[in-house]
């Protein structure tokens, strides 16, 4: 407890030292409303006359509320509201713009929310009573915080990132939007009024500020703002119809998901007294609102548009075009009600687009469909956008999906509409006929609140009818939006068969990293540059795991190209919905991405051994000297090979070691930059065995070739695996005569690899280290999974022993250009190495790290 205590205490003390006017905003804030009492039920009506800012107020001459009813709070709900919001934004806010900017962006943001209240409340008061002085009335008087601090929020984005910056005004200017258009409460406007001052507030207080964007980030950020409109459009209603006294322009929308209380046997009582009169149609209409089934059908398109909208976040062209559509048939829909829906002369009562609206006037009319309007004019022009295609195949069959759900619905509708039958009436008739069920299948397919003007011909009375009247629909749409969202997700990738062999010609001219050779492994797609200099195109080896490109390496290609290259790539993936993200690359790359604003962090640590100057003499290599000594004792000799030309005696032993490593392990191979048996089938790449002379493999090594300019000038460690039982000192041998070997051709290096998920600046005296990229929360998430595998897969005792060869550290980096797939890109990289680890192996590696750990902590 007096940990906990002592802690919270430096907390709070670093935090009022950085942040001094955010603390004592939010200390104001309590000690307001603990003395006025307001933190309970709000200001009482002596304070709040003297508090609250509204035209009364004003009109009184009490100016002054123009300020304070941004320091008072309408109840504890708004209170701890206001609280977590300053917290988040303050601390932020104040060392981006500083403690004095903050201040005067808060009383900007406060004054013009005010403004704007007043305005509004004016506005929908003359616009509804047709008067000045009725349009009075309609302005009270409020006490909020919010809209100071979501103004102070607006104004902080203008010196942040660029994808933050759009990323925040983007989703809070969306979300406030929709309150006012939806919700129409006076808050809401002056939540907007407030956030759009804070906006303007913060581009006057910087205009010293100099932004690089990001590349790429109009591409990601248009698509992202169009998702979100998009999927506000649709949302509003929803979030509407769970509150009460919604009066915004787009309010009407709301009566798409409110019930009423009508049954079939009423209805079908009411129209047989009256057949086709004012009450039987009014009940009829009413009814198809009634219910789970037709609540969930009016619910369809919303889901149907929130799919599409994620597929425009993605750049999905099938997205843009089934949004236009969507869209272009809601707009032709809305125009027929708006023109020739039935008007109620009783009441005067104009149907709308989604059921019954409470208004006439032009303003809540017409603003659905200037949204609609407006919404399709966006997507027209920023069509350029949305590029990415899925396959052929994936769009046929897609189609044929969609075709086989619409049309099996309309059977399964007309077979048991035949059974029920007796529980539908019909007009005119006792018993629908089949052609009549034809008729009527469409009509169960559109969401009841368009059916304004469209009279029913069957009803269902009993409940076995109303089941099937009501759900077909439902099952139908929901059909059709599982087929949209697999073809939204599908992708199209390289299908060029010839790509691999023109990856191999730039591996050997002009050649690659130590790393390279691993690009040719399965898995992976190939992407080659489109601008491609003098010298040559380059070309990038990755694989798509949940929305990110993750490389293998670096572009292959011109040495001075690969930064070029790299921004192509990334261009390419931003116009393809993914995010880039570069793995295990050379401090030159590395650099190059981090001056065009991306970030980075070391993920691995290569060790490379030079070979000009290579003599194993010396105490440090004594362990190496031992080995070599051993083996020929022991008449034990290194072999160099390849995979098809090993004889099959020696191949079997091969396969045999590989697999019986991974079964003592009892968990799965990894893959990505580990190769296994597949990649030593390569015809290039060598096997070095350590063989004794009873032809036993006690040990194989492999090595991928590195080629610089068509010439063979170093080899890259991957496969290594050891005999159990056999001879000790294996892999000791193997790496030293490869070495030995490797200076005699007159190489130039020799790499072992990179140990993944580990580093640390060598692991043994005389290590040469370099300094590693930033640090961030995927750094640390990383640190901990290569902590956690270590007792079963051993990457950090993997670089303590390469040690022993006295190598050269060369930081291995992970660069990716935006922060916000931090998350993702930590989920690709763990399922690229482990990408076959199911529900019992992943039980099973669990299970095993637990064991392991708690033997550990007993040692």
């Amino acid at each position: 407890m007096r940990r906990a205590i002592s802690t919270a205490r430096r907390y709070t003390a670093r935090a009022w030292t950085n942040s001094p006017y955010t603390f004592a905003l939010l200390a104001l804030l309590w000690v307001l409303a603990a003395v006025t009492g307001t933190a309970a039920h709000g200001p009482d009506p002596g304070v709040g006359e003297r508090v609250s800012a509204g035209w009364a107020t004003l009109g009184h001459g009490y100016v002054w509320t123009v300020v304070t009813s941004g320091v008072f709070v309408s109840g504890i709900a708004n209170l701890i509201t206001a609280s977590l919001l300053l917290l988040a934004v303050g601390p932020v806010a104040e060392r981006l713009l500083g403690g004095t900017r903050m201040l005067a962006a808060a009383l900007a943001a406060q004054i013009a929310g005010v403004v704007g209240g007043i305005g509004y409340g004016l506005l929908v008061g003359f616009l509804s009573e047709r008067s000045w002085r009725a349009s009075v009335t309609h302005v009270h008087s409020w006490v909020d915080p919010l809209p100071w601090i979501l103004g102070v929020l607006l104004a902080s984005t203008a010196r942040m990132s660029v994808l933050w910056r759009r990323r925040i005004r983007a989703v809070v200017l969306a979300v406030l939007v929709t309150l006012v258009l939806f919700a129409g409460h006076p808050q809401d406007a002056i939540r907007l009024s407030a956030a759009l001052a804070g906006l303007v507030m913060g581009t006057a207080l910087t205009r010293d500020s100099h932004h690089t964007p990001l590349l790429g980030g109009s591409i990601r950020e248009t698509r992202t703002l169009l998702a979100l409109v998009v999927a506000a459009t649709v949302l509003g209603p929803v979030l509407v119809s769970l509150t009460s006294g919604a009066v915004g322009p787009l309010a009407p929308l709301s009566q798409l998901v409110r019930e009423v209380p009508y049954t079939p046997a009423q209805t079908a009582e009411l129209c047989a007294m009256d057949p086709g009169g004012t009450e039987c149609w009014d009940a009829t209409q009413l009814l198809r609102l009634t219910g789970v089934g037709p609540l969930a059908l009016t619910l369809m398109p919303t889901l149907l548009v929130l799919v599409l909208a994620d597929g425009l976040r993605r750049g999905r062209r099938a997205a843009l075009w089934w949004t236009i559509a969507a869209y272009s048939a809601q707009l032709a829909a809305s125009a027929a009600l708006l023109l020739w829906g039935p008007i109620e002369a009783g009441r005067g009562r104009r149907q709308l687009i989604f059921g019954a609206a409470p208004h006439a006037l032009t303003l809540w009319v017409v603003s659905p469909l200037v949204v609609v309007a407006g919404i399709l004019l966006a997507l027209l022009v920023t069509g350029r956008f949305f590029r990415v295609r899925a396959s052929a195949r994936a769009v046929r069959r897609a189609t044929l999906s969609i075709a086989a759900v619409v049309f099996g619905g309309l059977v399964v509708f007309v077979v048991l509409g035949v059974i029920v039958t007796e529980g539908v009436a019909a007009s005119g008739l006792s018993d629908p006929s089949i052609v009549e069920l034809v008729r009527d299948y469409p009509v169960r397919l559109i969401p009841p609140a368009y059916l304004g003007v469209i009279d029913p011909d069957l009803l269902p009375v009993s409940d076995a009818a109303t089941i099937l009247f009501e759900w077909i629909g439902v099952v139908v749409w929901g059909g059709v939006i599982v087929v949209l969202w697999r073809l939204l997700r599908a992708r199209r990738t390289d299908e060029d068969p010839a790509s691999e062999d023109r990856l191999r010609e730039l591996l050997h001219q002009p050649g690659g990293s130590s790393m390279s050779w691993m690009t040719t492994w399965s898995g992976n797609e190939y992407w080659f540059t489109r601008r491609h200099p003098p010298e040559g195109l380059s070309a990038v080896a990755f694989r798509v795991v949940g929305g990110v490109a993750l490389t293998t390496a670096g572009p292959v290609g011109p040495a001075d190209q690969a930064g070029p290259a790299a921004l192509e790539f990334a261009e390419h993936c931003a116009l393809q919905g993914l995010t880039p993200c570069f793995y295990s690359v050379d401090a030159g790359l590395e650099t190059a991405l981090r001056a065009a604003g991306w970030s980075s962090l070391q993920v691995a640590e290569e060790t490379v051994i030079p070979l000009p100057d290579l003599a194993f003499t010396g105490k440090k290599f004594q362990d190496v000297r031992t080995a070599l000594n051993r083996a020929r004792k022991e008449q034990v000799t290194a072999e160099w090979t390849s995979f098809d030309r090993v004889p099959l005696a020696l191949r079997q032993q091969i396969i045999a070691i590989s697999e019986e490593w991974v079964a003592d392990k009892g968990l799965p191979e990894m893959g990505f930059t580990l190769g296994g048996i597949e990649e030593l089938r390569d015809p290039e790449v060598r096997l070095l065995l350590a063989v004794d002379n009873h032809d036993v493999v006690h040990g194989v090594t492999s090595w991928l070739p590195v080629y610089r300019r068509g010439v063979l000038v170093g080899l890259t460690l991957d496969f290594m695996r050891r005999r159990n039982g056999g001879f000790r000192p294996t892999t000791e041998f193997l790496i030293a005569s490869a070495a030995i070997a490797a200076k005699d051709e007159g190489l130039e290096f020799l790499s072992l690899s990179g140990a993944p998920l580990a580093h640390g600046g060598g692991a043994g005296g005389g290590a040469k280290s370099t300094p590693a990229g930033d640090t961030s929360a995927l750094s640390a998430v990383l640190d901990r999974v290569g902590e956690a595998l270590e007792p079963v897969y051993g990457f950090r005792s993997l670089l303590a022993f390469k040690s022993k060869f006295d190598p050269d550290y060369r930081p291995l980096y992970l660069c990716y250009p935006d922060a916000a797939a931090l998350p993702a890109i930590g989920v690709a990289v763990g399922r690229s190495y482990l990408p076959k680890v199911g529900l019992s192996q992943g039980a099973r590696l669990v299970a095993t790290l637990r064991r392991v750990r708690s033997h550990t902590d007993e040692t």
